[in-house]
């Protein structure tokens, strides 16, 4: 188990991938801070330092599209998280089941 003080050691704001825990289709890329960690590891739903509000979330709180979350990952440098979810309903504010749809490049065959 990775101990808070060295996920946070190089930034009080660090990035948080959700992906799918059956698909594994990534559904949304956030922020995170100390704060929100402890949050979603004792709820076990996906809370999140929003940067426009300058305030803690917790996804699903006003569209009751919770993500429940079933593990929680670091990468090899101790710095990104990755909580693999169950959703509740679609993860993108616009409905979408996944923030990632607007297609900038394609390699063509």
């Amino acid at each position: 188990m990775i101990n808070l003080d060295d996920l946070f050691a190089k930034s009080e704001l660090i990035p948080v991938i959700i992906q799918h825990a059956e698909t594994g289709k990534i559904l949304m890329l956030g922020f995170t801070n100390r704060e929100a960690v402890e949050l979603t590891y004792k709820t076990k739903t996906a809370w999140f330092w929003s940067r426009s509000r300058g305030k803690l979330w917790n996804k699903g709180e006003s569209s009751g599209h919770y993500l429940h979350v079933k593990r929680m990952l670091t990468d090899c440098d101790t710095d990104t998280l990755l909580y693999q979810c169950i959703p509740q309903g679609p993860t993108c504010h616009t409905g979408a089941e996944s923030c990632f749809f607007n297609l900038i490049w394609e390699e063509q065959s």
